[in-house]
């Protein structure tokens, strides 16, 4: 058995002023009771909660009726509620729920609320969440007290729209009703905007002949601004680079000047060395020359002292003259030449070299100990042949003296190689002094004359740096003037590559013209110009809402066009079914006879809604005519006429049948149409009230029939549809006038209920 609908629930709903609670445990569930009880109410109550706005019909005349409106011993309430719930353990509702909760809130103000498992949702969104679900207020889902000939009454288009609610196909009605609706709204829209459109283009193309040299000033000035832009930011960015350059040439110099500062300092540090030597050198200098002076001084006195022997051997040259021996005489004036020779060597030695002087008294001294040596043995043997021992003595003292002499002499000659040697010394010492000096002194001059240079370079790059600062200055404050920010620069400065010296005298030269242009022009019109700007925005936007317009008329179209191929293609594939299953059911009904739909075409006009024609086309065929763009007319879906043929008995007008028939046709279309595409419950209030014995016992069979797929709720006076309920539940009024329920098994009490 089918058990989709697990309970309501009511509180202050007409007469249901307390919490009632209705349980839907079986596949058939029967209401009975009095007239008057409140029965309908329930009925009433799912319809409300199915998302019915019209309280006609909710059997009311306002809002406020559903209210319960209290009585004499019961107060009435401010608000009335209902909840149905359902089971959705299949998903059969597209939420991840397997209970879901409908719940409805008036009050008596007007104010509505919706609540799905709590959620507070649209009335809209409510109706949207049912339809997908094939259930709706409308429709053949909820038959009413009298309405078991509904589907009778109804208009052809009402019954095609109580045939798509049982096929689910009004899920994609309400889509395009819709689409219908938003296309309608497009339309109306894109006529406006065109019409706009039509309005302001005329006084746009004005506007544009008025403001064109004004547009063009723009573009320049546009142009003026970018190119004065580029200018400034190269500028910028080469004075930069000259400073970057500049700062390290800076710093450069600086190391060498702290180099050249070294080196000086090493130079005044040597120069100092070498002159605190120098006054020691000079004294040994000094020295040796006062040593040279002494002994040339001792030399002279040597000389003389050579003198007094020369004069002794002049003496000794007397007495040998008065001797008699003649050969005596040779050797004394050899001797004496040999002394004057002597003399006349050492007066030659003060100019000669310490070298050559040494050589020539050792020469000399030589000769003389060679001549003296050989003088005295002849002259000795001489004398003491000549027995002359007087000139043998002076010979012999002249000889010590002369020996004397020499020893002199030769330590003189020591003494002086050893000043001479002091003395070359000295000099390589002076001369390297002097040369080391004369290094230090160029050293020295030459850090003078780089710290000068760079004394002078640096002059030149401060004054270099301060001219390009003034020139930055000057950059700087005409950007200012252009209307630029130093923030902007600084943020596309990165980015601006380095022209060259050419590039940017040509864009000088076109700023130059710019300007020159821009002044030709003359000021613009603001007032004008803001016209024309604003007459042109207000254009686009126009163009452009007209174009999405347009293409959301194309869209919806193809939309309708699809959801109505759809509609179109499923109706028809279920109409065959259901037609053959009404007149299978018509013809158990009435004993025979035979049923069917026909298809009917409607056309209406675009924004009305009378049937032009009416076409019939058997066995839902339907017409699928061009569209007539000439009298706007679209072809909907063609309503439902309903052909049948009593047995033994001629079939007129459908109204000419009397209130059984009536009844037993609108069940038979009712279980044909559930047949072929069972929905989850049906409520069903009194449509047997008009069958008879044999027919409502019929109608229990077929819905015990359909329970297995279908859950009835069905509120009876009938007997034999009590019979087939599972559960049944009995409506009466209380001593303060509102209605009670009472549930039962209908096995153990259906006496009392009867």
């Amino acid at each position: 058995m089918a058990h989709f609908l697990k309970k309501i629930e009511l509180n202050g709903f007409k007469s249901f002023a307390g919490k009632t609670i209705l349980e839907f445990p079986a596949g058939i569930v029967a209401i009975v009771g009095p007239n008057g009880s409140g029965k309908s109410n329930i009925v009433d109550a799912i319809r409300w909660l199915l998302g019915e706005r019209d309280a006609k019909n909710l059997r009311g005349s306002k809002t406020e009726d559903l209210i319960f409106a209290g009585t004499q011993k019961r107060p009435r309430v401010g608000m009335a509620q209902a909840s149905l719930f359902f089971e959705n353990s299949n998903s059969f509702f597209p939420v991840d729920f397997e209970e879901v909760t409908v719940t409805r809130e008036v009050k008596r103000n007007g104010e509505n609320k919706y609540l799905l498992n709590k959620s507070e949702i649209l009335l809209r969104d409510l109706i949207d969440f049912f339809a997908k679900a094939r259930l709706g207020s409308r429709g053949l889902i909820i038959i009413g007290q009298g309405e078991s000939d509904l589907f009778i009454k109804a208009t052809p288009l009402e019954r095609r729209e109580m045939i798509e609610e049982i096929l689910g196909l009004r899920e994609y009605q309400l889509k395009r009703t819709d689409a219908s609706r938003r296309l309608k709204n497009s339309k109306i829209n894109l006529d406006k905007a065109q019409a706009l459109i039509e309005e302001i283009l005329p006084h746009l193309r004005s506007l544009k002949r008025q403001t064109g040299r004004w547009e063009k000033r723009e573009a320049m000035e546009l142009e003026l601004k970018n190119l004065e832009n580029t200018f400034f930011e190269n500028k910028l960015k080469s004075i930069a680079e000259k400073q970057k350059a500049i700062d390290l040439v800076i710093k450069e110099n600086m190391k060498s000047r702290a180099i050249l500062d070294e080196k000086a300092t090493e130079a005044q540090k040597k120069q100092f060395a070498i002159e605190s030597t120098q006054p020691k050198e000079r004294k040994d200098l000094s020295e040796i020359k006062e040593q040279t002076t002494q002994i040339l001084e001792k030399r002279n006195l040597l000389q003389k002292e050579l003198g007094r022997i020369e004069a002794q051997i002049e003496i000794l040259q007397e007495s040998f003259s008065k001797k008699p021996v003649a050969e005596k005489k040779y050797p004394v004036e050899k001797l004496l030449d040999l002394v004057k020779n002597i003399r006349k060597e050492l007066q030659d030695s003060v100019s000669k070299t310490p070298e050559e002087f040494r050589n020539t008294i050792s020469s000399l001294i030589k000769e003389i100990d060679k001549t003296l040596n050989s003088e005295n043995d002849n002259g000795l043997e001489k004398l003491e042949s000549q027995e002359d021992v007087k000139l043998k003595s002076e010979i012999e003292n002249l000889n010590l003296q002369f020996k004397k002499l020499t020893d002199e002499l030769q330590n003189i000659e020591q003494n002086l190689k050893t000043l001479r040697e002091k003395e070359l010394l000295l000099e390589k010492s002076q001369e390297s002094f002097y040369v080391s000096f004369k290094n230090a002194i160029n050293e020295v001059q030459l850090a003078k004359n780089k710290i000068e240079e760079w004394e002078k370079n640096n002059r030149e790059y401060t004054l270099e740096k301060e001219r390009l600062d003034l020139i930055k200055e000057e950059v700087i404050r005409q950007i200012e003037q252009a209307g630029r920010h130093i923030g902007e620069f600084s943020a596309d400065l990165n980015n601006v590559n380095q022209m060259n010296e050419s590039e940017l005298q040509e864009i000088e030269r076109r700023i130059f013209r710019l300007r020159g242009d821009l002044a030709s022009i003359g000021d613009v019109d603001q007032a004008l110009m803001k016209e024309a700007q604003e007459t042109e925005s207000r254009y686009e936007h126009l163009k452009v809402e007209s174009e999405d317009l347009e293409k959301a008329v194309v869209d919806l179209t193809q939309i309708m066009n699809d959801l109505g191929e759809k509609i179109k293609t499923e109706f028809n594939a279920s109409l065959y079914k259901i037609n053959d299953a009404f007149n299978e059911f018509f013809g158990v009904m009435f004993g025979g006879g035979s049923a069917k739909l026909k298809v009917l075409k409607i056309e209406n006009k675009k924004n009305d809604e009378e049937i032009n024609d009416a076409e019939n086309v058997e066995n839902g065929e339907v017409d699928e005519s061009s569209e007539d763009d000439d009298l706007e007319k679209t072809e909907i879906e063609g309503g439902i006429e309903i052909e049948v043929k009593l047995p033994r008995k001629k079939t007129g007008s459908l109204d000419m049948l009397s209130g059984g028939e009536r009844s037993l046709i609108g069940i038979a279309a009712l279980f044909a149409m559930i047949s072929v595409s069972p929905p989850p419950f049906l409520v069903l209030d009194e449509v047997d009230a008009a069958l008879d014995e044999r027919n409502a016992r019929r109608f229990a069979e077929m819905i015990k029939n359909f329970s297995k797929h279908t859950q009835f709720i069905v509120v009876t006076h009938n007997r034999a549809t009590m019979e087939a309920a599972e559960i049944l539940y009995g409506v009466t009024l209380d001593e303060d006038g509102t209605s009670k329920v009472v549930s039962m098994k209908f096995e153990t009490a259906k006496e009392s209920v009867v």
